[in-house]
């Protein structure tokens, strides 16, 4: 990674300002995901081993720009306490005289979580007054957040002007090594597996992609519109009429590579994506009137399943169906069970993904799990993150 490490970091008697991704779900007033807490643990810890005075910030939510109750950081401070044992103070704001006096009064070892940062405007802003507030607080910078690498924020990008060094965090480095190394150097055969609602959300990525894969395998909704290009008949699946082109182009471009671009070809379908809704197995890649496709079909699992036995790179993006109700989960947990099969580097982004390895069982086999969906979306479209450009280059 050309970017400096906190491994290269001097911390014992530091305040470090560190950007953690503590984005995770509430309910009644607990953390009822805690894995991005979890990820970060390995950097925190090295920093408090290293005699580092800890200042953690996050946001949470989109409160917009105004201090929400409900949004509050206090359930995270309680249960990173109870993960590191010991207690994690909650600061009452991000900013601030008061916040400047519980910073000032830290000792090495010692840790802070900051309020939420998105209770200021200045932060999606990147407000140069609100980032010059951040900066001041510390004397050295890591950035821990992959999952907001990709947004100009304030607490990811503007502090960094007023704040030298800027250094990656573990989990950020991790990302940008698996994902580069993935895009640069892959081991081959390398096949990526594309899913989700809409051809538009993946395009980007696609087009990235292709120059560099040998096998890309398409399920999902965005399957379906390039399957209409193709000329099948596609009911009342999910398609998007404006982006037919879009596809062919892709198709003609795969052929071209002399690519394996697979697409459904049996579905499971239903006349409606509900609960108790009647489905059926439709054995082609035709599917009839009134009717939507809305997982991949077995045919179409065991073909998956048999390019990705060979692959040695395997990334993946998306679901291969309705994921979120159980009669049209099937497919997208076979793909999840093949790819923890084939023993490939995999790396797995977005959420619905990363559920399914959980679902399946096999997350312990996955080879990197990304713990940013946007921010992951974007590097493998080929897009600068700005939160990893402003960190500082190493001299090496």
């Amino acid at each position: 990674m050309k970017k400096l490490s906190v491994r290269d970091l001097a911390l014992r008697g530091k305040r470090l300002l560190l950007r953690v991704d503590f984005n995770v779900p509430l309910k009644a007033g607990r953390v009822t995901d805690d894995t991005r807490i979890l990820a970060s643990l390995p950097t925190i810890r090295l920093a408090l081993e290293k005699g580092a005075r800890v200042i953690l910030l996050s946001h949470l939510g989109r409160p917009k720009g105004k201090p929400v109750p409900e949004m509050s950081l206090a359930p995270v401070a309680a249960r990173l306490g109870e993960l590191l044992g010991r207690p994690v103070p909650l600061a009452p704001d991000c900013v601030g005289e008061a916040v400047k006096a519980l910073v000032a009064a830290l000792k090495d070892g010692d840790l802070l979580l900051l309020e939420n940062c998105r209770f200021h405007d200045g932060d999606e802003a990147n407000d140069e007054k609100f980032s010059r507030a951040l900066a001041d607080l510390a004397d050295c910078y890591v950035n821990d957040a992959f999952g907001t690498a990709h947004r100009g924020h304030a607490s990811t990008v503007g502090v960094t002007r007023f704040l030298t060094p800027a250094a990656a965090g573990l989990l950020m480095e991790r990302e940008l090594e698996y994902l580069g190394t993935a895009l640069a150097q892959p081991a081959r055969p390398f096949v990526a597996v594309l899913g989700g609602a809409k051809v538009s959300d993946k395009i980007a990525m696609l087009r990235h992609l292709l120059p560099k894969v040998d096998a890309v395998l398409v399920g999902g909704g965005m399957a379906y519109t390039f399957l209409k290009a193709q000329g099948f008949g596609v009911g009342r699946s999910l398609l998007e009429a404006d982006r037919l082109g879009t596809a062919r182009d892709v198709l003609h471009a795969a052929a071209a590579r002399g690519l394996t671009f697979l697409l459904p070809i049996d579905h499971v379908i239903a006349e409606a994506v509900e609960a108790g809704a009647a489905t059926k197995v439709v054995d082609t890649p035709d599917l009839p009137e009134g009717w939507m496709g809305l997982d991949i079909g077995p045919r179409t699992r065991e073909a998956f399943a048999k390019i990705l036995a060979r692959a040695k790179t395997v990334v993946w993006n998306g679901p291969m169906g309705v994921f979120e109700q159980p009669a049209f989960r099937e497919g997208t947990l076979a793909v999840a069970r093949a790819i923890a099969a084939s023993g490939a580097t995999s790396i797995v982004g977005g959420g619905d993904s990363a559920a399914a390895v959980a679902m399946a069982g096999v997350a312990d086999k996955i080879t990197h799990i990304s713990t940013g969906g946007g921010a992951s979306l974007e590097f493998l479209e080929g897009r600068e993150l700005p939160g990893v450009a402003a960190l500082t280059d190493r001299k090496d």
